[in-house]
């Protein structure tokens, strides 16, 4: 038998579609591609195994740098609450200490006169409910304020002492801290973080440094920094005395080291937020490092918490984050100290009401006048609150409603503000109207918080007195006021500025 007749039919297989040997040993290959694409899953899992494992030995490290201590116990029982509208606001106290503790801290620090680590700068952060705005406010470190006597945390607030800002911590540490800034402002302190000398130059050196602007020139003797004006990269070691220099510089006062403070924070936040850092892990990571090392919180505080938030606030945005200065006026009894002036209240009250400072009159309506009220007075309990400071406005604000017709009308007290506000709960909007129409110029908003079926009336700096409602009842005259609230303090007086302004511009 020829070989043609071993082959399988010709009308089927011709000759030049029969495979040959070279045929053969392709398609043999080709028989298993599965096998290949098992090797590249294989392989990529691998990759992305070791990746991953790289990364969580990673967060594990920095995560282990941060040393962790519980003041809980130092905070007292009678904390703030948070506003219901603020409970998803963030508030943390980030304190810079001049400790003389730690490797190379002493190198920085000014031993002179004094064993005790200080404050020196203390900064609370509230970061939004809501996420889109972010506020820096600075203490000024000579502020005198009330404070726990010897840091106790059970001394009730009416036994407190007048005592240097900083002192706190050199006293009682962070709880003492904490605790002080709680009961001064009604801000509850969600976290904490210190930071010392060396942490904040080497943070500093793993940006690459970080851009300053001086308009004068700087010879410092107490940091020793000598700077020409203009513009300058400073590495770690001399930004630290950049924003440590206080004496030689202006008036001398910690209130300018404050504004020079702020700027130097805006720069930090445009060079951490560029690509130069964010899509460079290395930098990222020497600069995650450096952070972490010298960086003490509370338990709470590590870095996933921080990771979450910071993934949180994401799209915040420069413009978005503003930094603020407590208002603050010379302290009588030391012309070298200074205390908190009254407009300060307006920034707590923004804060814990979770609301951007100047976005108030945003956030209130002017009280309505040209439609029929609906509401009468006698059906209305209203609540006059005083935050103007002078003392009487609102016994007398009460004397003009109850002639009036409002029968249930009382006296309360409330925190500094400017202009009259007039808050009323959820659907008793008419009533408000018909409050409001007695108070010119007041702004109109549904509470925030619980405040019960009444109307809530609170009077600040600025505030009119009362004026005749179309729908009064009775007819005596309304009392000719004798009390006159104070004009409010010109709006300058709170300095801010915002994270993308030229740390060479003024606005």
């Amino acid at each position: 038998m020829d070989d043609a007749s071993e082959r399988p039919d010709q009308g089927d297989h011709p000759d030049d579609s029969y495979p040959k040997r070279s045929d053969v040993h392709v398609n043999a290959s080709e028989r298993h591609p599965r096998r290949w694409l098992r090797w590249v899953a294989v392989g990529t899992a691998v990759a992305l195994v070791a990746v991953a494992g790289i990364a969580a030995v990673a967060f594990w490290r920095l995560n282990q740098n941060i040393t962790k201590i519980d003041v809980s116990s130092d905070l007292g029982t009678d904390r703030p609450t948070a506003a219901a509208q603020a409970t998803e606001a963030v508030n943390i106290l980030l304190i810079g200490s001049d400790t003389r503790e730690g490797d190379g801290n002493d190198a920085y620090a000014n031993t002179s006169g004094q064993s005790e680590p200080h404050s020196d700068t203390n900064l609370l952060v509230h970061l939004s409910a809501d996420r889109t705005w972010a506020t820096v406010v600075s203490i000024p470190r000579d502020s005198m304020t009330p404070a726990p006597p010897d840091c106790s945390a059970d001394a009730p607030q009416d036994e407190w002492v007048t005592r240097q800002w900083n002192h706190n911590y050199a006293i009682g540490g962070t709880g003492c801290l904490i605790r002080t800034l709680e009961g001064n402002t009604g801000v509850f302190i969600d976290h904490y973080a210190v930071v010392d000398f060396v942490g904040f130059k080497d943070m500093v050196n793993a940006l690459g440094g970080v851009e300053v602007c001086t308009p004068v020139a700087i010879s410092d003797p107490t940091t020793h920094l000598e700077l020409d004006a203009g513009r300058h990269v400073l590495d770690g070691r001399v930004a630290l005395q950049y924003v440590r220099a206080r004496k030689a510089l202006g008036d001398g006062s910690d209130i300018a080291r404050i504004e020079r403070q702020q700027a130097f924070l805006s720069s930090v936040a445009q060079e951490a937020t560029s690509t130069r850092l964010l899509f460079q892990p290395t930098k990222l990571y020497s600069f995650l490092d450096a952070a972490t090392k010298s960086l003490t919180t509370d338990p709470e505080f590590g870095l996933g918490t921080m990771k979450d938030l910071a993934e949180s606030v994401r799209g915040i945005g420069l413009d978005n984050i503003q930094f603020l200065t407590v208002p603050n006026e010379p302290y009588p009894a030391d012309p070298n100290r200074v205390q908190w002036s009254q407009s300060a209240d307006l920034i707590w009250e923004s804060l814990r009401e979770d609301r951007p400072l100047e976005q108030e009159s945003d956030e209130a309506t002017p009280s309505p006048s040209e439609s029929p009220l609906t509401v009468s007075p006698d059906e209305i309990s209203v609540v006059v609150a005083n935050g103007s400071g002078a003392t009487g406005l609102s016994h007398q604000a009460v004397e003009a409603l109850l002639v009036q017709g409002f029968a249930n009308a009382t006296t309360d007290n409330a925190d500094f503000r400017t202009g009259t506000l007039v808050e009323y709960p959820g659907g008793m909007e008419e009533a408000a109207r018909t409050v409001a129409a007695a108070f010119p110029g007041a702004k109109v908003r549904e509470a925030g918080e619980p405040i019960g079926d009444v109307i809530r009336v609170t009077l600040g700096a600025g505030s009119e007195p009362v004026a005749e409602v179309p729908n009064r009842l009775g007819t005596d005259p309304v009392p000719t006021p004798s009390i006159t609230a104070p004009s409010p303090e010109p709006s300058a007086s709170i300095q801010s500025r915002t994270a993308d302004q030229d740390i060479c511009g003024t606005d």
